[in-house]
């Protein structure tokens, strides 16, 4: 039965008043806004089933500043914490390890990027995040099934925490689904974004902490509002989630406030980026998820920066560390831009791309079959179609300051 229709804790006593009862209980645990966004794609392969309920909940973490405004835009059934952690459910997902040993449910973790491309070479637990024993096992309790979206990380994982092996599932990628099913749609993203036939698209995408390129957007902004040609070029910064939240919405928008000013666009950290991506011309980027996810398209890679120490030396951002060119300070932007395209090497990149995942275009597949059977509920009878991603909002309406709601 239903957590929702069952609970005898009189803070939730009103909920058994429901409309829908002795459904099978998914709790979507959302630690950030990047997580949060990941499981959306998850939880899309369960609509229309009314056999299912999905509720949400917000572990208490120091990157958890946007997910309020995210929840509230998803009009989700949103149970506090320490009520959730109080209730059974027949299923719960996550993208983070912070205190889901409390959650009383089989437990499915998945990561919340492409892959696990960061390495921590210091502190008391160096290794691979989001495959070392903590981040699988948090308190000791290891989950009902671990998703992972290549082969590769299997070995990663022996090594790390061999006790979590025998769960783990080589699902896929549901990111790189969507940008590839989307890929035939770049005309029309483009058109969306409000984009001129022959202007070119920038995207400058950095993730977080002190060795990303956001470090380094002091430097290159003053680049893009001077070197790039109006009525040429267009830019667009993509800034990871987690910039937003440790430092505040209102400081990230202070830092970059000359952008919209010089025609330079900045995504709200909840805005949908794949879209963006696959419009992209140029994309200047570093060790992150997204410039990963860029060697999907054609568009040449710039790294910005690209630190040796962060990297997981067996992921796929290694190998795009070492294929895409560094941008320098001493030379103009413009034909930096020009010789990245001229080095271009599709072939190169493509056999990076592959490196994302061994099951290129059977996410949902392997997910929805993970899932329904973790609930013990037999799958819908229909094939769980990759959906091409929505159009984006023109760049004018991200100029100024409008904020997404989550698709």
């Amino acid at each position: 039965m239903s957590a929702l229709s069952t609970s005898t804790d009189p803070l939730v006593a009103e909920r058994e008043w429901l409309t829908m009862v002795e459904r099978k209980t998914v709790l979507a645990v959302v630690h950030t806004l990047a997580y949060g966004k990941r499981l959306l794609d998850i939880l899309s392969l369960l609509e229309a089933d009314f056999r299912v309920q999905v509720v949400f909940t917000a572990p208490p973490h120091v990157f958890g500043d946007e997910v309020p405004f995210f929840l509230q835009s998803l009009g989700g059934a949103v149970l506090p914490w320490d009520e959730a952690i109080r209730m059974k459910f027949d299923l719960a997902l996550a993208a983070g390890p912070r205190g889901v040993e409390k959650i009383s449910a089989p437990l499915l973790t998945l990561p919340h990027g492409a892959g696990y491309l960061k390495r921590l070479s210091t502190g008391s637990h160096p290794g691979v995040a989001g495959l070392r024993r903590q981040d699988l096992a948090p308190g000791g309790r290891l989950p009902a099934a671990v998703a992972v979206p290549h082969h590769a990380e299997l070995s990663v994982l022996k090594q790390h925490c061999p006790e979590a092996l025998p769960l783990a599932h080589v699902v896929g990628d549901p990111a790189h689904d969507r940008i590839v099913a989307s890929r035939p749609l770049r005309s029309v993203y483009r058109r969306a974004l409000g984009l001129a036939g022959e202007e070119k698209l920038v995207v400058v995408a950095s993730t977080w902490g002190a060795r990303s390129s956001f470090g380094r957007l002091e430097s290159l902004l003053p680049r893009l509002m001077a070197e790039l040609p109006a009525g040429r070029f267009r830019s667009v910064i993509l800034v990871h989630p987690n910039v937003w939240s440790g430092h505040g919405s209102w400081q990230v928008r202070s830092w970059l406030a000359r952008c919209a000013h010089s025609g330079i666009t900045v995504l709200a950290p909840e805005a949908d980026w794949r879209a963006v991506l696959i419009a992209a011309d140029h994309i200047i980027g570093d060790h992150g998820s997204v410039t990963l996810y860029g060697t999907l398209t054609k568009a040449p890679i710039l790294l910005a920066s690209s630190p040796e120490q962060e990297i997981n030396v067996l992921s796929p951002a290694a190998a795009l560390a070492m294929a895409a060119p560094a941008l320098s300070p001493a030379h103009p932007l413009v034909s930096q831009l020009d010789y990245a395209t001229a080095e271009y090497r599709p072939a190169e990149y493509a056999a990076i791309a592959e490196r994302i995942t061994s099951e290129p275009g059977r996410f949902n597949r392997n997910m929805r079959r993970l899932m329904y059977r973790l609930l013990g509920l037999g799958q819908p009878a229909h094939e769980p179609v990759t959906v091409p991603l929505p159009n984006p909002p023109a760049l004018d309406s991200w100029a100024q300051g409008r904020r997404q709601v989550p698709a």
